[in-house]
């Protein structure tokens, strides 16, 4: 009896060692992703804002709104066919996404100094990574004020868009305040919420999509307080 004990103890302590292993893997490979489409965004967003010939063809024209709302796109087709894609499919799917919000941030580019913007994506980092620690290595449960944050989020998105019409410099600073406050939490937030989905998920298929998802939900975490912290921080061209 106390040999079977001891080795069922064995086997615990190693399932247990095993899990942890994996779920290190997988959060590397969430924020290896959510890092490479955040490169990719910048590099796409820098190079189309120093070349006319890409940039007054798009922001000069009708297709700024295509431009401007396709990622949005990207982000429901995410949503709502994830399950059925496969790894590679949803993979290749996550760098368009990225390049794409790069040509939508080229506009940032043209507006603000590039001084303003590598502070404030320095600021953002620093935000970003410490939201990200808490929400892995807390042992409070996010998820109660995660349908509040859920909530914030609709109502950002929905002026937002209204917003781009109307042009309003206060109902921006509105939603530039609550926008930090909702991306931020949502970044702890999802932060523990790919470490459960993967405490429940298993197979190298699932959990290969699962570390594409999860680093979407950070990426756009971690772009849109980028965003919303340009309006306090950053400083405009002359």
């Amino acid at each position: 009896m106390f040999e079977q004990h001891s080795l069922n103890r064995t086997r615990g302590a190693a399932d247990a060692a095993a899990f942890d292993a994996g779920l290190k893997r997988h959060m590397l490979s969430v924020y290896n992703y959510m890092a490479s489409g955040v490169l990719l965004t910048g590099i796409v967003a820098m190079l189309v804002a120093s070349t006319p010939a890409l940039y007054q063809p798009i922001f000069g024209t009708p297709l700024k709104w295509v431009v401007m709302l396709a990622p949005l796109a990207f982000v429901f087709l995410f949503s709502f066919r994830i399950e059925k894609m496969s790894a590679s499919t949803a993979q290749t799917l996550f760098w368009v996404f990225s390049g794409l919000m790069g040509l939508s941030l080229a506009s940032v580019f043209l507006v603000f100094t590039g001084a303003s913007i590598a502070q404030t994506f320095f600021v953002t980092a620093i935000m970003f990574l410490s939201m990200s620690l808490y929400g892995y290595t807390t042992g409070r449960d996010l998820s109660k004020m995660g349908s509040f944050l859920i909530m914030g989020l609709i109502g950002v998105v929905l002026a937002s868009l209204a917003n781009l019409f109307f042009q309003s410099g206060a109902l921006q600073l509105v939603v530039s305040i609550v926008g930090v406050i909702v991306f931020t939490g949502l970044t702890a937030w999802d932060t523990q919420n790919i470490k459960s989905q993967y405490a429940e998920h298993h197979g190298h298929e699932t959990n290969s999509k699962l570390a594409v998802f999860g680093a979407l939900s950070l990426y756009l975490n971690f772009v849109n307080l980028f965003q919303m912290l340009l309006t306090f921080i950053g400083q405009r061209e002359e």
